[in-house]
């Protein structure tokens, strides 16, 4: 055969073959003749169902495949945040960061509520309406320069500047009952006439200094391995804190002796004292305490206004049952700043003693409950810094501070709210008052320089300076694979 008749042969069975292939892949709706060509054949091909007729098993309802993992249930996501919450909470710079935002919040917080309060007041005493929020406003100045000394001093100096605090302090409430420079305000003699219109309390500084002496004492002793025995543990702390405790009663103000009273305790539960001799420290100082009550009237009629809720005979519960108003007439978001009614004559000490009442009535249960959040984290950051440290001056100094500032707010607040008698102790950082401001703002610089020597805050901080941070992306960079991007 010719070989053109074999290749027209060859070719008309390649068509046929073609087409049979097409007829039986080919839908019946879409039965016919295909066009010539290889393209319209594959394309049908490809739109085509398979032979078997087999249909896809449904999709399960809420539009997933049957490969997707089910969604987490509820108890899983809240699972999942309470990790995030404690994994973030247990960070290195936690502390740190409560410590620095906590101080300054309440800080700035008092500044605003100082301006509300004392406004009225200083129209009475024909002074300008910022009269008070100005000297304030100066104190809070220096001492946030005191913060930020005190948070960049080692401890070495820290340790070094015990002493010459406590020389200085007790020189100082020597000098308070001195006649001619000492001055009495409110029947306590414990101010010093500094000129113009600034005057210095300096029992306020005593307890900053009991609490760096204190520690100083303690860390020496526990070093040397003599907190096993309890003449060392008492002695000479206890009797320089009673001296100090003598020379502040002189004046009258029992309220800061309680202060000091209780950051005694705080050093003494630090440093591991037996409960016996804890107990019997502590009976004698409430032996001592309730004979100074019982001996004053001022003192037995406060004591006698606790949950008072009229202001009974003589006006005696006046300031206490007045507190009382202004937080109940607050309502959950309070009349607003500057609106309060209290502050008008009506309530005793509005921007000092009583500011918790002014805020609590120009801001309701929301700012008082904020204030109490701000003071709640900055006392579990103390107690954390105190609880993590292995030296052991930090951790006394830092339970000493926290003891200091936890104990005087809760004082404050209680008497406020009716459930503790009036003591005359301001709100720590809050309360209007230089002589109280600038040295507990020392004292929260001290404590943020003990959360930075952290050793792993120490190296937190570390890597977050701009050269460590890209050296350390450089050497990333460097390690990673040629063909990685």
């Amino acid at each position: 055969m010719p070989a053109d008749e074999s290749s027209a042969a060859s070719g008309t069975d390649r068509s046929r073959a073609g087409a049979a292939i097409s007829r039986a892949l080919t839908p019946p709706l879409l039965a016919g003749p295909l066009p010539a060509g290889p393209a319209p054949f594959a394309g049908l091909a490809l739109r085509s169902r398979p032979a078997t007729g087999s249909r896809r098993p449904p999709a399960p309802r809420g539009g997933r495949g049957a490969g997707t993992p089910p969604r987490p249930g509820r108890r899983a996501g809240v699972r999942q945040t309470y990790e995030r919450a404690r994994r973030a909470w247990d960070r290195p710079l936690t502390a740190y960061y409560l410590i620095l935002g906590a101080g300054l919040l309440i800080t700035v917080l008092g500044l605003v509520m100082v301006y509300s309060a004392s406004m009225i007041k200083a129209l009475e005493l024909s002074r300008p309406s910022t009269y008070f929020f100005r000297k304030q406003f100066i104190a809070a100045v220096i001492g946030a320069g005191l913060m930020m000394l005190a948070s960049r001093m080692p401890l070495k100096l820290h340790r070094a500047l015990a002493y010459p605090l406590l020389a200085g302090t007790v020189f100082l409430m020597v000098l308070v009952q001195v006649p001619g420079i000492g001055m009495s305000v409110n029947g306590n003699q414990n101010w010093i006439y500094l000129g113009g219109p600034f005057q210095l309390q300096p029992s306020e500084f005593g307890k900053l200094a009991l609490i760096l002496w204190g520690a100083d004492l303690l860390a020496r002793k526990q070093d040397k391995r003599l907190l096993a025995q309890w003449k060392h543990m008492l002695v000479p702390l206890v009797p320089v804190a009673f001296m100090l405790l003598g020379l502040i009663m002189l004046g009258g103000d029992m309220g800061t002796a309680i202060i000091l009273t209780a950051i005694l305790f705080g050093l003494l539960w630090l440093a591991g004292a037996p409960t016996r001799l804890f107990a019997a420290v502590l009976g004698f100082a409430v032996l001592i305490g309730f004979l100074l009550i019982k001996t004053s009237p001022n003192r037995m009629s406060r004591l006698s206004c606790i949950g008072a809720s009229e202001p009974g005979p003589g006006d005696s519960c006046w300031q206490a049952v007045h507190g009382i108003y202004a937080l109940a007439s607050g309502g959950w978001f309070g009349s607003g700043l500057g609106a309060s009614v209290e502050k008008w004559g009506q309530l005793p000490e509005p921007h000092t003693d009583f500011i918790f009442a002014i805020t609590g009535e120009e801001l309701g249960l929301a700012g008082t409950l904020s204030v109490l959040a701000l003071f709640a984290a900055l006392g579990y950051a103390g107690i954390r810094v105190a609880g993590r440290t292995e030296d052991p001056f930090v951790r006394y100094a830092a339970g000493g501070v926290t003891t200091w500032i936890t104990a005087q707010a809760v004082i404050n607040i209680g008497a406020v709210l009716g459930l503790l008698p009036i003591a005359g102790v301001p709100l720590p950082l809050f309360s209007y008052g230089g002589s109280a401001l600038l040295p507990t703002m020392f004292a929260v610089g001290l404590m943020i320089a003990f959360a930075r020597e952290d050793p792993a805050a120490r190296a937190a901080l570390a890597m977050r300076r701009p050269g460590v941070r890209w050296k350390t992306m450089r050497r990333r960079v460097m390690k990673r694979p040629s063909g990685e991007r």
